[in-house]
């Protein structure tokens, strides 16, 4: 691993293995609580506290023995040169450093997410315009079909160019737009192909164990409980396509940071995965149902707006009508999803990239590389934990 946001494993083409260990010079973990020093001859002990603790002090920069700490008789936090302290995160941690991410380098990750988010929503506002209800009952499917292309390409430079942004704002450094094109330019194609083999192992999955049902009901009208059998298969399907998804959900980061290719990235977050899906799976989902709330919450606004404007038009049952909407609905529901793309888009990915860090920190004491990529000073060997610190503890 280098001082780049590469994270590249130090003076090794293989990716780091789940039983790697940090070199001697610098231990995984801190030792146990230190003793106070014995007092020197002629010399008692409570004359020896007071410079005892102003050492302390002075070594670790926090209180001396005899003031308040959280974690105990004087221990040291653990060192937060960015968005994250360097240690195995909590839930909470994640999320908030998704935040903290968005909120302290708010000029380059809104500039792209914006530009992004402005693409993404021009194409699904040209593919409603070129559908237009045209199609009857197909036309949310033909749209979702026409639009995937574009928002597949998308996503992808999305989670190329937040990646950098990620691994340079973990170590405390801002960044340009124009630094973080060019630092993940040429991992694109690479990552183009992990994305659709990705999205064939995991959704793919789905999509095969619903293609009988979808053959049986194209041709024509058919026995009510063979095609219930047919569904009861693919919805069998499920539960194993999201396995696999989440299980190379980390890929797409491993490939970005530690520059390796497409099928090492994909051994690799099976690696980092394994023991720990729930867990991963869990901070996914929050993360996403998060900005699905946002969504919701900055999309409303603009529908109510479109029905006082009769910009909304309705079926017969007086409800919206999805197949067939005006043009002003389509266009201000469009920038509603400028809006909230912009903020939510930058989270989850930087979830994503911090879940991974995560991983790697809890299975290969990657937060001591990032010390000394941020360059923390170490205190007297005993690493960036310090005596006592129960936050270097790995799970």
């Amino acid at each position: 691993m280098t001082d780049t946001p590469g994270w590249a494993s130090p003076s090794s083409s293989e990716p780091p293995r789940d039983d790697a260990r940090p070199p001697a010079a610098a231990p995984a973990a801190a030792p146990g609580p230190s003793a106070p020093p014995q007092s020197a001859p002629g010399r008692t002990g409570p004359a020896d506290a007071p410079q005892w603790g102003q050492q302390w002090g002075q070594q670790w920069g926090q209180q001396p023995p005899g003031g308040h700490h959280p974690y105990g008789w004087g221990a040291p936090a653990s060192p937060k040169p960015g968005v994250i302290p360097l240690r195995p995160l909590s839930f909470g941690e994640l999320l908030d450093g998704g935040v903290t991410t968005v909120r302290r380098h708010w000029r380059t990750v809104l500039a792209l997410s914006l530009g992004i988010a402005v693409l993404a929503q021009a194409g699904s506002v040209l593919v409603d315009l070129l559908v237009k209800g045209k199609t009857g009952e197909a036309t949310p499917t033909l749209r979702l079909l026409a639009d995937m292309p574009l928002q597949l390409l998308l996503g992808v430079i999305t989670t190329a160019l937040l990646t950098v942004v990620v691994s340079r704002a973990v170590l405390g450094r801002s960044t340009t737009a124009k630094e973080v094109w060019n630092d993940a330019r040429p991992r694109m194609v690479q990552l183009l192909g992990l994305t659709v083999l990705t999205a064939l192992i995991g959704p793919g999955v789905a999509l095969l164990g619903f293609a009988p049902l979808l053959g049986y009901s194209a041709g024509g009208s058919g026995s009510p409980a063979i095609a219930g059998l047919l569904a009861l298969v693919g919805l069998l399907t499920v539960p194993v396509a999201l396995w696999l998804y989440m299980r190379f959900s980390l890929a797409a980061p491993a490939l970005m940071l530690e520059k390796q290719g497409v099928l090492t990235a994909l051994s690799r977050s099976r690696r980092l995965v394994r023991g720990a899906w729930w867990r991963v799976f869990g901070i996914t989902l929050l993360s996403h149902v998060l900005a699905l709330v946002a969504t919701v919450v900055i999309a409303v606004p603009f529908q109510i707006l479109g029905m006082a404007l009769g910009f909304e038009s309705f079926d017969s049952q007086g409800l919206p009508d999805t197949l067939d909407q005006s043009t002003a609905m389509v266009i201000l529901m469009s920038v509603a999803g400028i809006i909230a793309g912009t903020f939510t888009t930058p989270f989850t990915a930087a979830v994503g990239v911090l879940v991974y860090i995560d991983q790697r920190i809890r299975r290969e004491a990657l937060d001591i590389e990032l010390a000394r990529a941020a360059g923390l000073p170490e205190h007297h060997g005993t690493g960036w934990g310090g005596p006592g610190d129960p936050t270097t503890t790995r799970r």
